[in-house]
């Protein structure tokens, strides 16, 4: 049955933990919200991701972005249920030998010059917060702002709040077209409004194929429940190099405590495989990767293997902004593995465009027009000479 045609302030689609924020942002400013979500909210890579809210210093943009995000998680997490399992552990960047330490040292110097607290830790340091990490590590930097949480709920949390504050939740329908200030459903349903968003992560290009956003592959491991075997989010320094390889797979060492006293284990990056299954290969290099680290692991129950795909672009920033190819299109997508923590800033900048207010931070290094629209992705994807961060 269709139904007729209803108007809004904004309509979004995807209803992951971006596209949440986003509804909920808005909602918050009186306008009139529609979420649409194809399956359910905080599916995707919302449900799919470690949930690591983590500052970053790849880029300045990056930097901004995720630092600004970050003290929005700390405002949000007071007002979050226990559902959410928001817990400010910290990371600690594993420095393996003396070269991973410089890489520490300078993101040290990066971070304190730009009032994030860091604290270096010497190897004996590293080994009294982590009595499980393996012996003969350099050290590690430690940030304590960082934090995890459970993605899938959050997400849930804020999709509530925009529909307490009026907005229109649709589940269970896709957007077949978006485009000239109308969303068609795929039950023919017609829903205008002067904004429309793309929140749809790694699927953004069904709207517009040049979008530069590609799929990238990820797999993760859970184990059964260890209390008080990790203690903070760990992630080793190489993973900087590895994180960025796009002509081969990748793994890395990156593990999570969660609230259940379960271990999250990533993590590993593809390019050019959409196929959602699990690959034991890339599963067997995870867990390969995590014992150098970690070997104790080796002797744990895994419980759950899955896989998820990250919305990247060439140069590791969001589009977040206005389309080229219609007014009345905007993109929020593209944010790689940093969609957890960047959710919140994207939606106020989001936010700060629909009502004309001045934006928290600069907005331009995140706006689809450094992109030509016209240009295909393929044309721009070269390896990248920055890091980055899933």
């Amino acid at each position: 049955m269709t139904m007729a045609a209803s108007s809004f302030d904004v309509i979004i689609a995807g209803g992951g933990i971006v596209g949440a924020a986003c509804a909920a942002a808005c909602a918050r400013q009186g306008m009139r919200v529609a979420l649409v979500e194809r399956d359910v909210l905080g599916s995707g890579a919302t449900a799919a991701g470690m949930g690591h809210i983590v500052v970053m210093d790849d880029s300045d943009a990056q930097f901004a972005l995720t630092r600004y995000s970050q003290l929005l998680w700390h405002a949000l997490s007071l007002k979050l249920p226990a559902s959410c399992e928001y817990e400010q552990r910290g990371t600690l960047w594993i420095a393996a030998d003396d070269e991973e330490m410089a890489e520490a040292e300078r993101k040290h110097a990066f971070y304190t010059a730009r009032n994030v607290p860091a604290v270096l830790l010497n190897a004996q340091q590293l080994a009294q917060r982590e009595s499980n990490l393996r012996s003969g590590l350099a050290g590690a930097l430690l940030v304590p702002d960082d934090a995890v949480a459970y993605p899938p709920t959050v997400a849930l949390h804020l999709a509530h709040e925009a529909q307490q504050h009026g907005a229109t939740l649709i589940v269970g329908r896709s957007i077949s077209r978006m485009a000239n200030g109308e969303a068609v459903l795929d039950d023919g349903s017609h829903l205008k409004a002067p904004r429309l968003l793309n929140a749809t992560g790694a699927w953004s290009p069904q709207f517009d194929a040049d979008i530069p956003v590609k799929k990238r592959k990820g797999h993760l491991v859970i184990t059964d429940r260890y209390p008080n075997f990790v203690r903070h989010q760990l992630v080793e320094l190489g993973y900087l190099k590895s994180a960025h390889s796009i002509g081969a797979d990748s793994v890395a060492f990156n593990v999570q405590p969660r609230s259940t006293g379960q271990v999250l284990i990533g993590s590993s990056r593809q390019y050019g495989n959409e196929d959602p299954a699990v690959d034991q290969h890339m599963i067997t290099a995870v867990l390969q990767r995590a014992a150098l680290y970690m070997p104790s692991l080796q002797s744990m129950s895994a419980i759950r293997v899955w896989t998820g795909f990250r919305a990247a672009t060439p140069d590791k920033l969001p589009l977040i902004g206005p389309s080229t190819a219609d007014d009345s299109v905007w993109l929020a997508t593209g944010h790689e593995g940093l969609g957890i923590t960047t959710s919140l800033g994207t939606a106020e900048l989001i936010v700060a465009s629909f009502s004309g207010k001045q934006p928290p931070i600069a907005p331009d290094p995140y706006l689809p027009s450094r992109y030509k629209q016209s240009t295909r992705y393929s044309e721009h994807h070269k390896e990248p000479q920055c890091n980055g961060k899933a």
